[in-house]
């Protein structure tokens, strides 16, 4: 065989080449839309209130119903859908039939607590001062000669003051409304409980704690302002939980401040504090419709801190099995 040499290759014309092969341009896949069909039913009655083609809002077909008035469900007799609930996610297929629930009249949450707390402020001060119509003609006007009066005066209104600023500044609201009617109920139960408290601790027969006097006011106004900050110092690190404008849910842990370290055996160390500022200042005014509010007061927190424990438990796997909802080891 002859063979080529170097040179000889080098000067050979180039090797005819077959012409490139025009391949198809891969055409562009466009994903399926696919549309939903839902059906809106009353929750009570099971009546179709509207059929929603390729899913618009339900407010759009009954504009009486804004969004924050709304309960849709799965189930009539379940639970709402949060308002992050995407509609692929869902156990549903393309037709999908909901549950609706007209919740009523909205109001959004710092309306309904500037209302609860300036109440209660502003009708113990009414009390204080003796404003006429309450106590007999005589005292109008007048103030208390025991000093523990003008004290319970203070930390009253230093509570509530707290709160109306905690409203405005501090605490960041997962939901922003709630029913219009609760505020009626709520503003009973504070401002009821505020004026009868006013009433006898601030009347001109009243009389201080004989048991153990001076000394108790004192302890008792200790444990009072050490709840105070207490609270406050919780409510600060559960804010700092949220970012602004999320409703993001974490674990709450003990933080630098010593005062949340109670996290490591309460869940809701909130309505601890508050529990602990309301019996220092049913010791320190020895009144009996302050030990009424109280008694109602835990009764209720207590609901609402095994309710926030129960969703903790389900919510986070790695949650701290250590913690009880209000009270260590015992609640």
């Amino acid at each position: 065989m002859q063979r080529t040499t170097a040179k000889e290759s080098l000067l050979a014309p180039p090797p005819i080449l077959p012409p490139p092969v025009k391949r198809p341009k891969a055409k562009k896949t466009k994903k399926a839309v696919v549309f939903f069909e839902v059906e809106i039913l009353d929750a009570k009655t099971k009546d179709k209130l509207c059929f929603l083609d390729k899913v618009r809002l339900l407010s759009s077909v009954h504009p009486q119903w804004y969004p924050a008035r709304q309960s849709i469900r799965l189930d009539p007799k379940g639970k709402s859908l949060k308002d992050e609930d995407v509609l692929q996610h869902l156990p549903v297929g393309t037709t999908a039939t909901f549950y609706f629930r007209d919740l009523g009249a909205q109001i959004s949450w710092v309306t309904v607590f500037l209302t609860e707390y300036a109440g209660p402020l502003l009708l113990y001060l009414m009390f204080y001062f003796r404003v006429p119509f309450i106590y007999a003609p005589k005292y109008d006007f007048t103030t208390s000669k025991h000093w523990v009066v003008h004290l319970a005066c203070m930390c009253h209104s230093f509570h509530y003051l707290k709160r109306l600023l905690e409203t405005l500044f501090v605490h960041r609201f997962s939901h922003g409304t709630m029913p219009l009617r609760n505020i009626f109920k709520n503003c009973t139960y504070y401002w009821g409980f505020a004026a009868w408290m006013a009433y006898y601790i601030n009347h001109p027969l009243y009389t201080p704690p004989t048991i153990y006097g001076e000394q108790q006011v004192r302890m008792a106004l200790v444990l009072f302002l050490f709840c105070q900050i207490g609270n406050f110092s919780i409510h600060i690190a559960l804010r700092n939980l949220r970012p602004p404008g999320s409703k993001t849910r974490k674990i709450p842990y003990p933080t630098k401040n010593p005062f949340t370290w109670i996290f490591l055996l309460v869940s809701c160390p909130n309505y601890t504090y508050e529990l602990g500022s309301w019996l220092g200042f049913t010791l320190m005014t020895q009144c009996l419709p302050v030990a009424f509010f109280t008694a109602v007061g835990f009764i209720q927190m207590t609901v609402w801190a095994k309710g926030k424990h129960r969703s903790y438990l389900k919510e986070f796997r790695d949650y701290p099995p250590l913690r009880s909802p209000i009270l260590p080891f015992i609640l």
